[in-house]
C-alpha cells in the first residue's frame, strides 16, 4: 500500500455525501415538475371537472363533493323518495323547475339524468347557506306528516324537497341549482362536464 497522502476514508465520505446531495437535488427538481401535471387550485376554482365514484353510495345516503369552491350534494334516492316527489308538488313554488338554474338535459321533475341519483349545488338560493340533508319522512320540526324528506336551511327556514325544489312561503326564491354533470361509465359522475349528446 503506497503512502501518497490520500485519505481513502475521506474520499469515500465525500463521494457518498456528493451522491446524497445530488439525489436530493434531483428529487427537488422532479417534485414541482410532477406536481405541474395536476390541475392547480386556480384551475379547480375556475371549474375544472371533478370525478366521484358513486358505486358505494347506498339509497338514502348523501355525499358532498367540492366543485368551484362550492359544495355539491350527491344523493342516491330510494324508490320511496322518488314516489314522494309527486306528493309534495302542490306545496312547491316551482314544481316543474321552469324558473330554475339547471341543465336542459335533466328531467324537470326529478331534476336529474338518472332518477335515483340527484346532483345539486348545496347552497340555499336565499343567502347562500348550506342546507342540511333531512331525508326522514314525517320530521316533527319540519311539518310532521307533510314532510316527505328533503333539505332544510336553519338560517332562515327555507325548505326544499329531495329534488332541491323550494317550498312555497319560505325566504328562498328559487329551486337550488343543478350543475352541469355527466356519467363516466355507470359508477362515476363528472361534475362540471355536460352530458354528451344531450339537448
Amino acid at each position: 500500500m503506497s503512502d501518497d497522502g490520500v485519505n481513502v476514508g475521506r474520499r469515500r465520505f465525500l463521494t457518498a455525501a456528493t451522491s446524497v446531495v445530488g439525489g436530493a437535488g434531483a428529487v427537488g427538481v422532479a417534485v414541482p415538475f410532477v406536481k405541474s401535471w395536476n390541475p392547480s387550485a386556480k384551475a379547480k376554482a375556475a371549474g375544472a371537472p371533478v370525478k366521484y365514484n358513486i358505486s358505494k353510495l347506498e339509497p338514502g345516503q348523501m355525499v358532498t363533493v367540492e366543485w368551484r369552491g362550492k359544495p355539491v350534494y350527491v344523493v342516491r334516492r330510494s324508490e320511496e323518495a322518488l314516489e314522494n316527489l309527486v306528493k309534495v308538488e302542490p306545496e312547491l313554488r316551482d314544481p316543474m323547475s321552469e324558473e330554475s338554474n339547471q341543465p336542459a338535459y335533466v328531467d324537470p321533475e326529478t331534476r336529474s339524468i338518472k332518477p335515483q341519483l340527484f346532483v345539486m349545488v348545496g347552497l340555499c338560493t336565499h343567502l347562500g347557506c348550506a342546507p342540511m340533508y333531512r331525508p326522514e319522512v314525517g320530521a316533527e320540526d319540519l311539518g310532521g306528516a307533510d314532510w316527505m324528506g328533503g333539505f332544510f336551511c336553519p338560517c332562515h327556514g327555507s325548505k326544499y324537497d329531495l329534488a332541491g325544489r323550494v317550498y312555497k312561503g319560505v325566504p328562498a326564491p328559487t329551486n337550488m341549482d343543478v350543475p352541469p354533470y355527466s356519467y363516466d361509465g355507470n359508477d362515476v359522475i363528472v361534475i362540471g362536464v355536460d352530458q354528451e349528446g344531450s339537448a
